[in-house]
């Protein structure tokens, strides 16, 4: 596991360029540094030693050096790809991962990257092209930034390594800021700076000449398997399948736990681990003292069952302390707010581990989110044209007015997508602010800049690109290309790489994805119980009790921590001159979000949202100026 930045320019790169790249990025690999050097060509990386410890070093380069690589993440079935290397008269010098990849690349080229099964971003230059290609796993684990300027390319694993360079530090992206206010998070191929992006999961990117072309190599294909089904055979095979995507991720040299949180999908992932571990498995777990967001109960009977050396972390109020440090490490704008959580585990467990397994994919691929089962009862609906705009007011009155979980929200959710296009209900689940809400806190300036976009194409064209057989699964399918690499695999990725941890997710070995893709949905969601045929493969490895309780999700208390420890800071950060004068949102409207939570109504979601944008911009650019004049109402703003 490492990071990895470079550049390539037909007039040349400056070596100390990309060394200071790296430096930023050190964190995400503590164990030793390399760099290889050429005119119009620079690669380096840090590493965090996991396989191959001693010799595992980087750059790794052919036999006669022309073709280099850098590489962040793990190749889980490198011992068979180096064998068969072997046998067709390659030298390695190493006996890990990454010396694969360049061998692979002078066998089979660019479709190399289908050979591999892991997780990873790299970077080979073929110094006799002077070519470069960079590509991203298939379902995003391991991130990639580039951005190009005059024919230059970089490249690196955080943003923050290209923005060092404030040659490089552009402006905000009105469209990406308008797609996080709606996602809480910016998805590819945008970064929140103009001029730079995302590699795409699955996808491959090639520079020559100063051109580049971006390329998706993989996507999930959710095609309805033919045939019939038979219960009791698929649950065998989930559990083979799970048990072997377990067992290729404790490789490695240095010591390997777990997060347990006492969900089914962590739990299953333990249970897999210690089928397969001759010594005890150190599991971790994070609470809260406010009982509706604390598992700890269940984490520690299923550490009980399979005997693991279990640490728990408790927290008890809200972490103002740990929000600066987010702030640096998430380069982005992120407003999920179990990356609290998330980052706490990770630093507490990295005090004794060097690797984790989670349960990271099982709710996207067998059926795991409350949503789903809305979505399914809501597809029951028929509603005359006419009505739809009256129920959608009455649920948004009751979901405003009603606390978290409860009857009368669920009800408000079901009155407000019953008159919409199933991939319209599935935007406005994920909303955490409705195109409406963005319009009505922005200033007249920034609603010129994003006229016209609409954050729910990026959904519609998921939805539309699903070969899944029905609704149901092809909702799933669009959480496997949007929320779970945009979301959930940049929180755990951060997260424990800021701590110098890496992590490894069982659930997202694309053998196991693929099989489980064509399962029909009646195998996932069935009779209103959720991960139906998970369950059932779980059923001798797990407690009845807690196959069968509802999924709490790994959040935590936002909107009373925003009336309490956190209130204070919302109101700063939101209110004062230099957010004022940013243009971007009105303040009345801020003010008024503040004011109506704090009297009851729940705005947590949108105030988090606008507090991380804030506290990412005062991070990152604290010297920019906040926006260029700009029109609020009548009234000419100067930037400041």
């Amino acid at each position: 596991m490492c990071g990895i930045a470079g550049a390539v320019c037909s007039s040349g790169v400056d070596p100390e360029t990309v060394r200071g790249m790296c430096g930023t990025i050190t964190h995400r690999g503590p164990d030793g540094s390399g760099l290889h050097v050429e005119p119009s060509a620079v690669l380096g990386m840090r590493r965090l030693a996991v396989v191959d410890v001693v010799g595992g070093d980087q750059p790794v380069y052919s036999e006669d050096g022309t073709i280099v690589a850098v590489f962040n993440g793990e190749i889980y079935n490198f011992a068979e790809l180096r064998t068969e290397l072997l046998d067709r008269g390659h030298r390695l010098a190493a006996s890990g991962d990454s010396e694969c990849l360049v061998h692979l690349y002078e066998e089979h080229g660019d479709a190399f990257v289908h050979r591999l099964r892991g997780m990873f971003a790299f970077a080979l230059w073929d110094g006799r092209r002077r070519r470069l290609l960079l590509a991203r796993d298939r379902v995003g684990k391991k991130p990639l930034y580039w951005g190009m300027r005059s024919g230059s390319l970089r490249f690196a694993s955080e943003l923050k390594a290209l923005i060092d360079d404030p040659r490089w530090r552009g402006e905000v992206d009105p469209v990406a800021l308008h797609h996080y206010l709606t996602f809480q998070y910016v998805p590819a191929p945008w970064s929140i700076f103009e001029g730079i992006g995302k590699l795409p999961p699955g996808s491959t990117l090639v520079w020559q000449d100063g051109q580049v072309r971006v390329d998706r190599y993989w996507r999930l294909d959710a095609t309805p398997r033919l045939g019939p089904v038979v219960e009791a055979e698929e649950a065998e095979r989930l559990r083979e399948l799970l048990l072997e995507a377990t067992r290729l991720r404790m490789i490695g040299e240095r010591p390997i736990g777990a997060f347990l949180s006492g969900g089914v999908d962590s739990s299953a992932v333990v249970a897999a681990m210690a089928r397969q571990s001759p010594q005890p498995v150190r599991t971790f777990c994070v609470g809260f003292e406010e009982t509706g967001f604390d598992e700890r109960e269940h984490a520690r009977e299923v550490a009980a069952r399979y005997g693991t050396d279990h640490s728990e972390l408790l927290l008890s109020a809200s972490p103002l302390d740990v929000l600066s440090t987010l702030a640096w490490h998430f380069d982005e704008p992120f407003a999920d707010s179990s990356a609290i959580p998330t980052f706490l585990v990770a630093k507490m467990s990295s005090r004794e581990v060097t690797v984790v397994l989670n349960g990271d994919g099982a709710d996207e691929i067998f059926g795991g989110y409350r949503r789903y089962a809305l979505l399914q009862r809501a597809s029951r609906l028929r509603v005359p044209p006419t009505a739809a705009p009256l129920l959608d007011a009455a649920g948004r009155s009751l979901r405003s007015l009603s606390r978290r979980g409860s009857l009368l929200r669920r009800v408000g959710w079901g009155l407000e997508l019953a008159g919409l296009p199933t991939a319209d209900r599935y935007t406005r689940l994920m909303s955490y602010f409705t195109e409406r809400q963005k319009r009505e806190i922005y200033t007249p300036w920034q609603c010129g800049r994003v006229a016209g976009v609409r954050s729910g194409a990026i959904i519609e064209r998921a939805f539309e690109e699903s070969f899944a057989g029905c609704d149901l699964t092809r909702i799933m399918d669009v959480d496997v290309n949007t929320y779970l690499p945009g979301d959930l695999l940049v929180k755990v990725d951060i997260s424990t790489m800021a701590n110098s941890l890496e992590a490894r997710s069982p659930f997202l070995d694309h053998v196991l994805m693929e099989w489980a893709a064509g399962l029909p949905g009646e195998l996932k969601i069935r009779g209103g119980t959720s991960k139906y045929l998970l369950k059932r493969a779980l059923a001798d490895w797990l407690p009845a009790h807690l196959l069968q309780r509802q999924k709490m999700g790994f959040g935590v208390p936002l909107a009373s921590w925003l009336r309490t420890g956190l209130r204070p800071l919302a109101h700063d950060l939101l209110t004062d001159a230099t957010a004022r004068n940013r243009g971007i949102f009105d303040p009345r409207a801020v003010a008024r979000l503040l004011s109506e939570h704090a009297r009851g109504r729940d705005h947590a979601n949108r105030i988090w949202t606008l507090m991380q944008f804030e506290l990412w911009h005062r991070t990152h650019l604290p010297a920019q100026p906040a926006v260029r004049p700009v029109v609020d109402g009548q009234r000419r703003l100067r930037s400041m």
